[in-house]
Parts: structure tokens; C-alpha cells; sequence
């Protein structure tokens, strides 16, 4: 390898590094929210491996929030923001007020989409209704463009009166 394609390429590296870094402080912006982290492994000159678990809100059902724990990678990749991530993925969701549908939906529609690679694999959190019995069904799952994963994780969200609100029926707001 000749020096100035060396550098040429470590260049590269860092603008891309840097531009991932900005992408990552906007998108946390208007991101999930953050309730904590918990390192798991240390490393001495780099950031740790950690868990990490955030919440989001449903978009079109008001009163129900998703909370899920991811690991983040630490070492050198994870600093730059180059790291691959795992596909382990916990989810667990939970009714915290009135339940109010803010549109219609598809079975399977995403709530959520998150990147967990620098180009190819995703973390989705989708939503479904269970007709029969009025409970939301929320399953996350990531996937790589060539080959899915088959690890996933499914949380339900039992759809309950409220403060003397009759419950919402899910099945006059699925589409299709």
C-alpha cells in the first residue's frame, strides 16, 4: 500500500466516523429517550461494552410506550461509531394512560427503525392487532439486507379501560 493512499484512506475513515458521530447526536435528538446504561465489560483506554435501554412512544396509539435494551459496542469501532452491533434485543411495552388510536394501521406496520451497522443491519420495532382479544402486539427483530436474524423479542399491551374511559377496540383501526 502506497503512503498516499494510506492517508487518503485514513481520512476517509475519520470523515465518515465524524459525520456517523453527527448523524448519531441528531437522530438522538428525536430519538428513543435514554433511561439508562450499564457497562459490561471494561476496557482500559476505550469506551465499555454496555446495555443500553431507551423508550419510545407509539406513534399512532397514544398511551403505550416500548422499552428496549440493546448492547452498544464499545472499544475503538464502537468510539467512532463503526462497530457492528448485536442483534440481542429485549422489548417489553406497557399501557400508561387512555389508550387513543391517532390513525388506522396495518398488521405489521413499524413503530420504530434503528440502524445497527454502518451500512447494512436494522433493529425494527413493528405493531399488531389481536382482533379477538384487543391487545396490541409489538415484536422487534433486526435484519441484515442479504440474510434475516431470527432473534426477536415480543411484548403485548393488553388494551384496558382507563380512568373511566371504555377501552378502545384495535380492530377499527387496522387497515387492509
Amino acid at each position: 500500500m502506497t503512503s498516499i493512499f494510506r492517508k487518503s484512506l485514513l481520512c476517509a475513515i475519520a470523515c465518515l466516523a465524524g459525520s456517523l458521530a453527527l448523524n448519531a447526536s441528531a437522530r438522538a435528538e428525536d430519538g428513543p429517550d435514554l433511561i439508562f446504561r450499564k457497562s459490561t465489560t471494561f476496557k482500559l483506554l476505550t469506551p465499555n461494552d454496555k446495555l443500553a435501554t431507551y423508550a419510545i412512544d407509539d406513534p399512532a396509539v397514544t398511551g403505550v410506550a416500548c422499552y428496549y435494551t440493546v448492547g452498544e459496542k464499545g472499544g475503538l469501532a464502537g468510539a467512532f461509531g463503526v462497530a457492528e452491533q448485536t442483534s440481542d434485543v429485549s422489548l417489553a411495552c406497557r399501557q400508561y394512560g387512555p389508550i387513543q388510536f391517532k390513525e388506522k394501521f396495518g398488521q405489521g406496520d413499524v413503530v420504530f427503525r434503528e440502524s445497527r451497522s454502518l451500512v447494512f443491519k436494522r433493529m425494527q420495532i413493528v405493531r399488531g392487532c389481536d382482533v379477538k382479544r384487543n391487545v396490541l402486539v409489538y415484536m422487534v427483530y433486526s435484519d441484515k439486507l442479504i440474510e434475516g436474524s431470527p432473534k426477536n423479542s415480543t411484548s403485548t399491551v393488553a388494551i384496558e379501560p382507563w380512568g373511566g374511559q371504555p377501552a378502545p377496540k384495535c380492530a377499527e383501526f387496522v387497515s387492509g
